[in-house]
């Protein structure tokens, strides 16, 4: 799917003159390159065709469940083999082919009760559709097909730029990510549009309403531009994600000729325009009736197209407890080049090229280890040589006082030589200290009041991460 991404920014790359790189005055920082990132890849599962998403049922088993772009689901237990019956077949309802078919899927938080999924898909026509479909009662690895509702059709000009990502946000409502509509350089200026639905972030009630209901705080309620709208401004996003312990929105928006995005902002941030058509990435792309660019969100980090890199896979912040070194940071790949990328403090470093995979989708399980699926078939287990410190019993540590003043204390920790990192919630480390041998405690009376994040690490490794409130 994401090939046809490249080969469009390719032709344009020779019919236009790439544009000069700036940096604009708005304390931007562009992502530098580093040393070669030490990710493994652990096979998993194979036999997969065309796989566009990895998701997790919110239960207690460890089953992840992987979207294929022609139109099927398939079930993948926790050894790696494959059930060989679909969990849902709606091939002959979409349009599959190029960058369109069946190309997201949420489950409802509530999915152990309702029994409710949603997917992301082209219909026969062609236009980006969200319908609602039921799990069945009596097989937890099969869907009722007969049982869809469809809650939302935005018909689109061209074939392209689809989006399609469903996240289920912490404030219970659907997220939906959509492309611009298609061709190239946005020629409706869709993403710009406030009352179209194309180029956009999505926020919608399906727990109200015959199909669904709009957020009362949706930025555009009452006012010019689409109720269902949240954000703006997005080119293609493939793919964006929670990170569930900040509450931050990650974007990975794949970009037109020259540069690729990372964007990041607190999900309660509503009405923010990441750029495009304006700009791609931090530089001027068409500008012709744009806004000032301070009204803009420009990403937090950016790679341009050397060393064979063409288009953004989107992934997650590492939240899992396996591997300390990856744990707050956020993990992506590059489609072309077979690099996993890994950005910290916005700073992108990339892992080796893994020959003969083109990375589609990123996906987290239950136990929030992440996967990440090739358009061979593939999927993976990510990792890394660094696995978590065995030897600190974190299940025991007690982190307080909730909310804190001027320390926090970590009761039960018996190691000596520990530091403590604190990060806002774009994961940027703001303060780091020694933690106090005799008290256990963190001074962090310097910092204002707000909500961080404490990761305590020890000899280089991490091996914890939680929210504090600071008072």
């Amino acid at each position: 799917m994401q090939k046809a991404y490249y080969l469009e920014k390719f032709a344009y790359h020779h019919k236009i003159n790439v544009m000069k790189k700036i940096i604009l005055g708005l304390g931007i920082i562009v992502a530098g390159l580093m040393e070669a990132q030490n990710i493994g890849l652990e096979s998993f599962a194979t036999g997969i065709t065309n796989p566009v998403e990895i998701v997790s049922a919110p239960t207690q088993d460890n089953r992840i469940f992987v979207v294929q772009q022609s139109g099927t689901v398939k079930i993948v237990n926790a050894d790696g083999s494959v059930v060989p019956e679909n969990f849902i077949n709606i091939s002959t309802r979409i349009t599959f082919g190029g960058e369109r078919g069946l190309l997201g899927m949420a489950f409802h938080p509530q999915f152990t009760t309702n029994r409710y999924f949603f997917v992301f898909y082209n219909n026969l026509q062609g236009a980006l559709t969200v319908s609602r479909f039921t799990a069945n009662a009596s097989n937890p690895n099969t869907a009722d097909v007969n049982s869809e509702k469809i809650l939302l059709t935005i018909p689109k000009p061209f074939t392209n730029h689809n989006g399609g990502s469903l996240h289920f946000g912490a404030d219970g409502y659907l997220w939906i990510s959509t492309g611009d509509g298609g061709n190239g350089g946005d020629p409706n200026n869709n993403s710009q549009n406030k009352n179209s639905l194309l180029g956009k972030l999505l926020r919608i009630d399906v727990n109200s309403g015959d199909t669904y209901s709009i957020p009362p705080d949706n930025p555009f309620v009452g006012t010019d531009g689409a109720d269902e709208i949240w954000a703006y401004g997005l080119r293609n996003a493939w793919k964006f994600s929670f990170d569930r312990l900040t509450n931050q929105v990650w974007i990975a928006d794949v970009g037109q000729e020259v540069l690729e995005e990372i964007n990041t902002v607190p999900a309660t941030a509503s009405g923010v325009n990441y750029g495009w058509r304006c700009y791609e990435g931090n530089n001027p792309y068409n500008t012709a009736n744009c806004a000032s660019a301070s009204t803009m969100t420009f990403p937090v980090a950016q790679y341009d197209h050397s060393a064979g890199k063409c288009s953004i896979t989107g992934g997650y912040v590492y939240r899992g407890s396996l591997y300390a070194d990856l744990i707050g940071k956020y993990v992506f790949a590059d489609y072309c080049s077979g690099q996993i990328g890994v950005l910290n403090n916005n700073t992108i470093t990339w892992s080796t090229p893994s020959a003969g995979n083109n990375f589609t989708t990123f996906g987290e399980d239950n136990q929030k280890q992440l996967y990440v699926a090739a358009s061979n078939g593939r999927i993976y287990k990510v990792t890394t040589d660094n696995l978590a410190v065995t030897d600190i019993d974190r299940s025991a540590l007690v982190i307080s006082p909730v909310p804190a003043h001027d320390f926090i204390y970590i009761n039960n920790l018996t190691e000596k030589n520990v530091t403590a990192e604190i990060l806002d919630q774009s994961g940027r480390i703001i303060l780091e200290s020694k933690v106090s041998e005799n008290d256990k405690r963190v001074d962090i009376s310097s910092l204002s009041a707000g909500d961080y994040i404490l990761v305590l690490r020890k000899d280089d490794i991490r091996f914890i991460s939680q929210k504090i409130i600071k008072n």
